[in-house]
């Protein structure tokens, strides 16, 4: 699947990360809804992601998708049929989880640089970040879409920077959807408020 499928922006694209662009783009998009079902196409885009970003030397990225897809078993079994039901942490636990990021992005990035992997301070970052994020949504938090839009903007730079620049745009459509998904879920949680 590394075969090129098409030439965009002077850069080819391969089968593999369109596919995988194509995936995790339905993927987070029905995350947005709280649907249950994002988590199928969570767990296939990061097993394509994981083999792209592996090849790309991406380490921190690639060992990412691992956790995407453990998250995308723990959201099915976690997630009630109907769907997310929203919520929001606290501001001490939102003060707790900025300086766990923090901490481990600071334990992370000289290990990536170790290993010889790219762009380790921004990968780190995306790691930790996604991390958080992910383990937010599992939980149903509301808070998981404001950090996603931070993550889906370093991401966007990221990729660009080192030149993969279909899965940039895919990030900073990602930035916007993350827009889209704090809205619906903080909307949703305020209309559960009301119905009680």
């Amino acid at each position: 699947m590394s075969h090129i499928l098409f030439t965009a922006w002077g850069y080819d694209v391969s089968i593999l990360e369109f596919v995988a662009s194509i995936t995790s783009l339905i993927g987070v998009w029905l995350g947005t809804t709280g649907a249950r079902i994002t988590w199928p196409w969570w767990a296939i885009s990061s097993a394509l992601y994981g083999v792209f970003f592996y090849q790309a030397n991406l380490m921190g990225s690639a060992a990412l998708q691992i956790v995407f897809i453990v998250a995308a078993i723990l959201g099915w079994f976690g997630w009630a049929p109907t769907g997310a039901v929203p919520g929001s942490l606290k501001n001490t636990s939102r003060i707790y989880v900025s300086v766990l990021i923090l901490l481990i992005w600071i334990i992370l990035e000289p290990v990536l640089s170790h290993i010889g992997a790219a762009a380790t301070i921004v990968d780190s970052f995306l790691f930790v970040g996604s991390l958080v994020a992910q383990v937010l949504m599992v939980y149903e938090k509301t808070d998981n879409w404001p950090l996603w839009f931070v993550v889906d903007l370093a991401g966007t730079s990221l990729y660009f920077t080192q030149e993969y620049y279909f899965t940039s745009f895919l990030y900073l459509i990602f930035t916007a959807i993350a827009l889209i998904g704090w809205w619906r879920w903080y909307a949703d949680q305020r209309s559960a408020a009301r119905s009680i």
